[in-house]
């Protein structure tokens, strides 16, 4: 499960009595491009290990996220020193026994929704992304000069529409909802300054935001694997084009071209369902068994398109639009052939990702989408499932 660490509601200890034996966590405190020091990543390893004696042991797995820093993303002449910056953090993670980073290149924002307490049928609240509040936030809180061009007219009256009958509470919480920052973090972008980190990608196409990602990679990845630790870039979420800005690790395409730009294991993928599941178009069985070899973490969690729109919203992990079954089944055979090939790293690491707010959790306070109770019913049910496709193979 990923911990946020000393801050995070969730304890080790929650974690433990899930029955986890992998943390994925990260040193958030730390600003983005500065190196992660020897003494740092130690005293995150020791923390979560230091009750091990004691109890069943965690170990510190993966690391989510080792953030790139925005120059890196831009192009920029100062990217030289944040990629020297990313390899010193990848060798001393190395040094440190961890075996998998994960990372994204989404420009300014790692995720969107406009809701997180969307409330389901059953009473647990989740996670929403509603394509007419989106538009809300760009053209009329926003205000993002030329925005009208990315919406449809019905769009564009529907949100103009919306936008009357709210109350400014209603607006506030959509724009902090919109503003979240990187993940780990409660703190939004201040909107008077979210404009001008927009502005500074209006020359960047997503034909130059790959470029920059391939010279990225390119860079960082034979290091890494040097070093023995894979990479695993985390896909767009939502994997499709928002603000202006570009996407480009949203289909199996992308991921085609990303692995080419760098053609060694370490340049690897974050199979994340939930994003990628986003897409109809997506083919996630298939895109397991073609990029196999690649994989080194995985997201599990499914998402529902609601039908003739763009919105979509967190489903239950074995109700939603990714076929969890063939997922899984995937994967499990992937694990068999590393296996049967001899490979150190044939048990893939996973975790639940994104669980309700049900139960106590409800009165509760947590990260977006990472309540205890929530991913512990994820959990159970994959664990489930997997037991399951594992006997029949």
């Amino acid at each position: 499960m990923r911990w946020f660490g000393p801050n995070d509601p969730v304890s080790l200890m929650d974690i433990r009595q899930a029955g986890c034996s992998g943390i994925v966590s990260a040193l958030h405190q730390i600003p983005v491009g500065d190196i992660w020091s020897s003494q740092a990543i130690g005293e995150r390893k020791r923390l979560i290990e230091e009750k091990n004696g004691q109890y069943s042991p965690l170990k510190w797995l993966v690391v989510e996220s080792l953030p790139v820093h925005e120059d890196i993303k831009k192009g920029l002449p100062s990217r030289e020193l944040y990629i020297d910056n990313y390899k010193k953090s990848l060798k001393n993670l190395a040094a440190s026994g961890i075996k998998a980073v994960c990372y994204n290149f989404m420009p300014v924002l790692d995720w969107s929704r406009t809701s997180l307490d969307y409330e389901m049928p059953e009473g647990s609240k989740t996670l929403r992304f509603v394509w007419v509040d989106f538009a809300i936030f760009d053209l009329f809180i926003l205000k993002r000069p030329n925005a009208e061009e990315d919406y449809e007219p019905e769009t564009r009256i529907a949100a103009e529409s919306k936008y009357q009958s709210m109350s400014s509470y209603q607006l506030s919480v959509l724009t902090n909802t919109v503003l979240l920052g990187l993940p780990g973090s409660e703190e939004a972008f201040d909107l008077n300054i979210f404009q001008s980190l927009l502005d500074q990608y209006a020359e960047i196409d997503d034909a130059q935001l790959r470029q920059n990602l391939y010279h990225f990679i390119s860079q960082v990845a034979p290091v890494a694997q040097e070093a023995g630790i894979n990479l695993c870039i985390h896909p767009d979420d939502p994997p499709r084009s928002l603000l202006g800005l570009p996407r480009v690790v949203s289909t199996e395409s992308d991921f085609s071209k990303l692995m080419k730009a760098s053609n060694v294991r370490a340049n690897g993928i974050t199979f994340c369902t939930g994003s990628l599941g986003v897409r109809e178009d997506n083919n996630l069985p298939g895109m397991i068994e073609k990029f196999g070899d690649r994989i080194h973490f995985v997201h599990l969690r499914t998402t529902k398109r609601e039908e003739g729109t763009r919105n979509f919203h967190e489903a239950p992990h074995l109700n939603g639009d990714v076929d969890m079954y063939e997922v899984v089944k995937a994967i499990l055979k992937e694990e068999k052939r590393r296996k049967k090939a001899g490979y150190s790293d044939d048990s893939l690491p996973m975790r639940p990702d994104h669980g309700f707010q049900m139960l106590d959790d409800l009165q509760k306070k947590t990260y977006p989408g990472y309540s205890a109770i929530g991913r512990l019913k994820a959990l159970a049910e994959l664990r489930g499932l997997e037991l399951g496709i594992s006997r029949s193979l």
